[in-house]
């Protein structure tokens, strides 16, 4: 960035459980910086190719990134500062809407170019053309087996489901819809005119659905907002009974590796729940 930053002020921006996140006003501009150790820069890299996937969307606010880069000791990503404020009952249909369209960006495989984030975890990404294979392998599994030291008795129940993901949604075949990944609503906002943003992208192409889960798993989402969304994309058979826990396992089995045992009571019972659906219980 050309601009002049010698009388800049500075102040923190709450909000992100990862990097330190700031406003500055200098130069007569204003943008959001956020920074990490040198030794996370991949971090910040993967996020700044995020956004600028997302930006395909036509129907979002998704910031501009100004500079990506490191020092000696830090490694920095400044964007487009945005006045943003929750979704709320006028800006929610619009959110629906806005994600409805760029779930209609697709690829042809199942993946992404990179691998990125998904919190502090490392988030797997290798192209396949098979929605169950890219999910068991590079979702479900990679969980499971980070978690087979410390949570053994997790890990086995998990190592159960995956053997069992063919019975589950073998006869699923979505589209490769490009995702946000990691949609929860500390991620998601609307500018001053009330046009939806998202950030933080932990993004790939997917099923949809995923998206809706992890909305879905820690709330935070108007109702107006789904309502939106499936009346734009008509909720498909099997979402809620089978998908919409199994895709939010994933995001479950994250929060073990990051926080520990408070989700692990949580992650049986998902587990449970899609082990009793395939006896017929």
């Amino acid at each position: 960035m050309s601009r002049s930053l010698r009388d800049a002020r500075t102040r923190p921006v709450g909000g992100g459980d990862v990097s330190y996140s700031l406003r500055v006003d200098g130069g007569g501009h204003t943008f959001f910086l956020k920074y990490e150790p040198l030794a996370n820069a991949a971090r910040l890299e993967a996020e700044a190719a995020g956004l600028a996937e997302m930006a395909q969307a036509t129907q979002m606010h998704i910031p501009d990134v100004l500079a990506l880069g490191t020092t000696d000791a830090s490694a920095f990503l400044a964007l487009e500062y945005m006045d943003m404020h929750p979704p709320d009952s006028d800006s929610a249909p619009r959110l629906g809407e806005a994600l409805a369209e760029m779930h209609g960006i697709v690829s042809p495989n199942f993946g992404w170019y990179r691998n990125n984030f998904i919190g502090l975890n490392p988030q797997y990404n290798q192209v396949n053309g098979v929605w169950l294979e890219f999910f068991r392998e590079n979702r479900l599994r990679v969980m499971v087996d980070a978690l087979a030291v410390d949570y053994p008795a997790l890990a086995n129940r998990g190592d159960r489901l995956l053997t069992s993901l063919d019975a589950l949604i073998g006869d699923h075949r979505p589209e490769a819809s490009l995702v946000h990944g990691d949609l929860w609503a500390g991620n998601v906002g609307c500018d001053e005119r009330g046009m939806p943003t998202l950030f933080d992208p932990a993004v790939y192409y997917g099923d949809r659905e995923t998206d809706l889960a992890m909305a879905e798993l820690f709330g935070g989402f108007p109702p107006l907002f789904f309502e939106s969304y499936w009346h734009a994309w008509p909720i498909p058979i099997g979402y809620r009974r089978v998908r919409r826990p199994l895709y939010q396992l994933y995001h479950l089995l994250n929060h073990v590796r990051q926080f520990g045992e408070a989700f692990v009571r949580g992650s049986h019972a998902v587990i449970d729940q899609l082990l009793a659906e395939l006896r017929g219980d």
